[in-house]
């Protein structure tokens, strides 16, 4: 394929000289180590490190020219194609390059503020159930046709979607499942990507640090279901009990899920075992059990319902696939060691998801419910005291501790957390050092009681100002529980 073919579609501030555009492309890339001969180098201006200061060292592995959104450097030799949006033509040149997997595979996309994760593993769940090979992409893991990979991002650049969805063509999938990020949809990594299936989960505050507002977050969601670039999706699955979905418009055809919905559950009984309840849709009933907890899950069954139903599939089928969902990594996942309370370690990390999470362990405890949380550094300052407010208002007892605090100091960012829990008179700790004020949770708890871990989730580090640690909440409450004798105190 020759780079006038590859950029195909692509708006660029100049014609390809025609010796240029009939150049053979050998690769795509936007990692200059990766480059390899007569490959095209997406260089993207960013906010840390220029692209562009790569190119010399692209060219000198081979590129037969550099693609970017800057004007050529004076000093630059080789070939440059200067474009209007850099993303955007990579996304657009990766299509054509691999000749639009799209086309060919079935492309779910799952967006909104909380559930995203956990919906995407109940579709792929679905779609494996009724026989199909799948891919995934999402926030814990990339799989593709079952061999998991680690996940950098939530959404990955095109070029990455682009070439997994082509790899999982050749190993006979037609089904690829993906978190479609704010992020993402606002700089355009999925930019000219046909979907079948666009999932809105719910919009809550959150990511304001990137957006502006929240009517900006909510446009940028919006993206998936009247793209810029590609037809609409064929399909739309929305949440009728969040008013946000009513923006998401644009799908041909629309299915409405929630609590008096077309897609609705009936009877919902749970407890640390699961969930049990009727999944009711045009007249049909079917009975759901699954092993995920609290009626938050309940939502996000009934949306991957909403995306299987757009593929066709009968209820029995979503309910076999649902039963086959395991428990999420670091999504209300339970730590059980044999103590006579529960400890759960879940990745809320915004005030509506944190209030969600309470409120599941409240459903389940006998007891009080201990939240432990922290607030992320060099992210959104407004939500940590609603942080606060969420978990001191709906809490027995708090222990603020540290996140991930990056280059922020982690007593500056307890301290603004501090200002929403004082607005209520709720017992509380404060501890800096994560390991310790796990230990303290745990060692406040008595028989009944539900101890909740939240923020960090499935991660397994913790980012300092001048390093990443290794630190894994689980691994944490597991090593302090196996210290307590049956009785839940320590030795």
């Amino acid at each position: 394929m020759t780079i006038g073919q590859v950029l195909n579609g692509v708006k660029l501030a100049a014609e390809l000289a025609p010796g240029l555009a009939q150049k053979t492309v050998g690769g795509l890339e936007y990692d200059s180590r990766r480059v390899g001969k007569d490959f095209l180098f997406f260089a993207f201006p960013g906010s840390r490190v220029d692209g562009a200061r790569f190119a010399a060292d692209a060219l000198r592995r081979g590129a037969a020219a550099v693609v970017s959104e800057l004007p050529r450097p004076d000093d630059f030799a080789g070939a440059w194609i200067q474009v209007d949006h850099g993303r955007q033509a990579l996304a657009r040149a990766a299509l054509n390059f691999y000749e639009h997997p799209d086309r060919r595979v079935a492309f779910t996309g799952v967006t909104g503020t909380n559930g995203k994760t956990t919906t995407s593993y109940l579709i792929d769940a679905i779609l494996r159930q009724a026989g199909f090979v799948t891919g995934l992409i999402g926030t814990i893991e990339y799989r593709i046709a079952g061999e998991a990979r680690p996940a950098p991002n939530t959404t990955p650049e095109s070029l990455d979607v682009i070439r997994m969805a082509s790899e999982l063509e050749t190993r006979g999938g037609r089904q690829f499942i993906m978190e479609v990020s704010s992020h993402a949809l606002a700089l355009g990594r999925v930019f000219g990507i046909q979907f079948h299936t666009a999932v809105f989960t719910n919009l809550t505050r959150d990511h304001l640090d990137f957006h502006r507002s929240m009517e900006e977050y909510a446009a940028a969601k919006r993206l998936l279901f009247s793209p810029v670039g590609s037809p609409p999706p064929q399909w739309a699955v929305l949440n009728a009990d969040d008013a946000a979905s009513r923006g998401m418009t644009g799908a041909a055809k629309t299915l409405w899920y929630g609590a008096e919905s077309q897609i609705r559950a009936e009877g919902v009984r749970g407890d640390f075992s699961g969930l049990h309840f009727e999944l009711v849709f045009e007249g049909a009933r079917q009975s759901i059990e699954s092993r995920l907890n609290g009626r938050i899950n309940v939502m996000n069954i009934l949306a991957a319902a909403g995306a299987a139903l757009s593929y066709g599939l009968n209820l029995e089928t979503i309910a076999k696939g649902v039963a086959a969902c395991r428990a999420v990594p670091g999504r209300f996942e339970t730590i059980d060691e044999g103590q006579p309370f529960g400890v759960v370690v879940d990745y809320a990390h915004t005030d509506d998801a944190l209030r969600n999470v309470i409120q599941v362990a409240r459903e389940l405890a006998r007891g009080r419910v201990i939240t432990l949380f922290g607030c992320g550094g060099d992210r959104d300052r407004s939500k940590r005291p609603l942080m606060g407010m969420a978990a001191a208002e709906l809490s027995d007892f708090v222990v603020l501790t540290s996140d991930n605090p990056r280059s922020e100091d982690p007593l500056d960012i307890m301290n603004d957390a501090m200002v929403g829990i004082r607005r209520y008179d709720t017992p509380h700790v404060a501890e800096p050092d994560r390991e310790k004020a796990i230990r303290i949770a745990i060692g406040e708890a008595k028989p009944g009681d539900v101890v909740l871990l939240a923020g960090k989730g499935h991660e397994t580090y913790q980012v300092l100002k001048d390093r990443t640690i290794h630190f894994d909440d689980r691994e944490t409450a597991r090593a302090v529980l196996r210290e307590l004798d049956g009785s839940g105190k320590s030795e």
